[in-house]
């Protein structure tokens, strides 16, 4: 056992902390600081400092597990369990078609199985049926990216620059709690003279650092930009100059800002004009602003075109594409961001190629070494494929997730698992979907591989193996290399993480996300590299000298990468960012007699996504250890709970309860629980799966409730 600190990265959100991991002699592994990593600079939030308990072997699966005849799942050989998954798929896909074999990925893999995966599917599979988890992180902000820039990525300048602002308006983000060590720079932006302004239904922790804090009705964030961007025209803050020379479509964008004058979206929202005016004085004054969004405007079913009036808010004000200002999306997942760049969403293939694209399909099947004819199209989105399980889709080979927990409609979706004639997981720890499954793959974590995850800005960062696995675990490379070769596909599918990676970089070069510069030996050297980051022009494939956010190089040579997107043009074909007309729309279910009250929810700060891995931490526990339900004192008094008395919200969908947690930081209309717990407190059982029609994302952040007391 190495006795040195490695140097490498947090298993958990976007932000990928750098850390350092030490084994030590009783066969754990100790976290310490790594303060040479930009982002945290040392500090870990709880979840980081304690991420190595999930290492233990009482707290984790060592050997794989199959289905007996009885209905248990009892420990299995490897060759048992492959020969098993290899078997089932293969049968479903001979006696229904390919599409009847689904794959369902997750935003915690990394880029090398991220790419192997949707290379899988696609090859050795023949299905169009992949997607995954991070479609329910920052698809709305994705496509409505890509509408107005042309290229999506997360942040499209490095978190430094967010102290150097002079107003950040941060919508729909507890930072505080989900990506704590990212505070301290909106702590520093505050004492460098910049403005903080937070937008949210609950006075957060985050909200609670701000300058000004706006809580609009849930829903609502669309109606609240397009109030912002017509007080910005009426006031005569318009930048004409920079919507002349940068921007295309501002006419048709500005006429549906004037449909939304203030007093209108006073109604729709419950911000108030003198709010509203001051929001607008603020964010226009400075000579800098940006407008960061999270899963609040996003994970709706217009979330799309929510994103959207944001982004023509900071086009109006001419906000975006310059030093310190600009929109960012502040991705959720580790891995969020690089895993739908590389090929395990529905509709995309590795370089955030476009699977409809005859080009894109060409270049990638001749790095895969086969006719482009024969890959599948695009097929259904994360939601759409788990509604689909047990009819169209019989078989399911899932990899790190857990939609028992985490999709919306839950109690549906277990159902829809359950019908399946096959379900394979690979998972680290027995989640409550690995539970339901056929077979089960314990697989490596974090600190016993090597692979690379791509944060929130843009930057990709090499994680390092710090420590051996126990024995009876593989990777989800090995896995999916002993696979395909069961299924007769005996070459292309390496083990070896940097080998998958070179193909990467070639899979990449000439995409929107090029990673063909980019080696592990620059990702040490470096503390990661921006993408786009294209190869030297010598060695590059035959399209990857053309950037999409400037010219092609002229000389050869490392690019270094690119820290900062648009400053010279947008990656559109004319290189002007283009307004999208957008108007308000209710949210798919509006509060009625029968449903009343609105539910919100989202994540605190001791618990990640499903919990599936945190639940399994005493420390983590303790500080939550179970779902409650937050609701406004009057709400509470008309239902007649106390704190702490257990509280039914009962949806169209389904019925959770947890207990009351009483507290004047949420508004008297809505009602707020998080979605870390699977059982009576699961929230996702409430939650309403109406897809946004662009982003397919479906409506986390809003659906009617109605609340019961319970006895006892």
């Amino acid at each position: 056992m190495q006795s040195t600190a490695t140097p490498t990265h947090c298993p958990y959100c976007a932000l990928q902390c750098g850390m350092n991991l030490t084994p030590v002699p009783d066969g754990t592994v100790e976290v310490s600081e790594r303060a040479d990593f930009p982002v945290n600079r040392g500090a870990l939030c709880g979840k980081g400092r304690t991420a190595a308990a999930v290492l233990a072997r009482d707290a984790r699966l060592t050997s794989p597990l199959v289905r007996d005849e009885g209905g248990s799942l009892v420990p299995a050989s490897w060759d048992e369990a492959l020969d098993r998954i290899a078997a089932e798929l293969g049968r479903t896909r001979a006696e229904f078609g390919p599409d009847a074999v689904g794959v369902f990925g997750g935003g915690g893999l990394t880029n090398e199985k991220a790419y192997t995966l949707g290379k899988f599917a696609r090859v050795v599979l023949g299905t169009s049926q992949i997607d995954y988890n991070g479609r329910f992180c920052m698809s709305s902000a994705a496509a409505a990216g890509i509408k107005a820039f042309g290229l999506d990525r997360g942040l499209p300048f490095p978190l430094e620059d967010i102290p150097k602002s002079g107003c950040v308006i941060l919508v729909g983000s507890n930072l505080a709690e989900t990506m704590p060590p990212s505070l301290r720079f909106f702590t520093e932006l505050k004492e460098n003279g910049g403005t903080l302004i937070v937008i949210d239904p609950r006075r957060t922790k985050t909200a609670e650092q701000a300058d000004l804090h706006l809580a609009p009705r849930p829903g609502t964030d669309l109606a609240l930009a397009l109030g912002l961007l017509h007080l910005v025209i009426a006031e005569g803050r318009v930048d004409e100059e920079y919507v002349r020379g940068r921007t295309a479509g501002w006419e048709d964008a500005r006429a549906a800002a004037m449909a939304h004058w203030p007093e209108y979206v006073e109604r729709i929202t419950g911000v108030s004009v003198p709010q509203l005016r001051q929001t607008v004085r603020m964010f226009c004054e400075p000579e800098s602003a940006m407008v960061l969004t999270a899963r609040g405007p996003e994970q709706q079913s217009k979330g799309t075109d929510t994103v959207g009036a944001w982004i023509n808010l900071c086009l109006a004000t001419g906000r975006a594409g310059r030093p310190l200002s600009g929109y960012g999306c502040l991705t959720g997942q580790g891995n969020g961001q690089g895993g739908r760049e590389h090929g395990q969403k529905a509709d995309q293939l590795p370089g955030y190629r476009k699977l409809d694209d005859p080009a894109a399909r060409a270049h990638v099947a001749g790095v895969w070494g086969v006719d482009p004819d024969s890959l599948p199209g695009p097929g259904r989105s994360a939601y759409e494929l788990l509604d689909a399980l047990g009819t169209d889709i019989r078989s399911l080979l899932l990899m790190a997730s857990n939609p028992v927990v985490s999709a919306p409609r839950a109690a549906h979706i277990e159902e829809r698992i359950r019908s399946l004639d096959f379900l394979a997981v690979c998972d680290v720890v027995l989640s409550e979907t690995a539970a339901l499954a056929d077979v089960v793959l314990p697989v490596t974590q974090w600190a016993e591989e090597t692979g690379t995850t791509t944060n929130l800005e843009g930057r990709v960062l090499l994680r390092r193996r710090a420590i051996t696995p126990p024995e009876g675990i593989r990777s989800d490379l090995e896995v999916l290399h002993e696979l395909a070769a069961r299924l007769g596909v005996e070459k292309g599918f390496p083990t070896d993480p940097e080998e998958v990676f070179e193909e990467l970089r070639r899979a990449s070069a000439g995409g929107a996300a090029d990673y063909s510069g980019i080696t592990y030996r620059r990702l040490v050297e470096e503390n990661g590299v921006f993408w786009p980051c294209p190869a030297p022009v010598e060695t590059a494939g035959e399209d990857a000298d053309a950037l999409p956010d400037g010219p092609a190089r002229e000389t050869p040579g490392e690019h270094p990468g690119t820290p900062r997107l648009f400053l010279d043009r947008f990656a559109t074909p004319d290189g002007r960012a283009r307004f999208v007309p957008v108007s308000h729309r209710a949210i798919a279910e509006e509060p009625d007699d029968e449903y009343p009250v609105l539910l919100t929810t989202g994540r605190v700060v001791a618990q990640y996504q499903s919990g599936a891995q945190t639940r399994r931490v005493a420390e983590l526990n303790a500080a939550a250890p179970g779902p409650f339900v937050e609701l406004h004192p009057r709400l509470a008094a008309r239902l007649g709970a106390a704190e702490g008395d257990p509280v039914a919200v009962v949806s169209r969908r389904g019925r959770a309860v947890a207990p009351a947690r009483i507290t004047n930081a949420i508004r008297p209309d809505t009602v707020f629980m998080p979605f870390h717990w699977p059982g009576e407190g699961r929230a996702n059982t409430l939650t309403n799966p109406a897809l946004d029609p662009t982003s397919r994302m479906p409506e986390f952040k809003a659906c009617a409730v109605r609340l019961e007391a319970v006895d006892g």
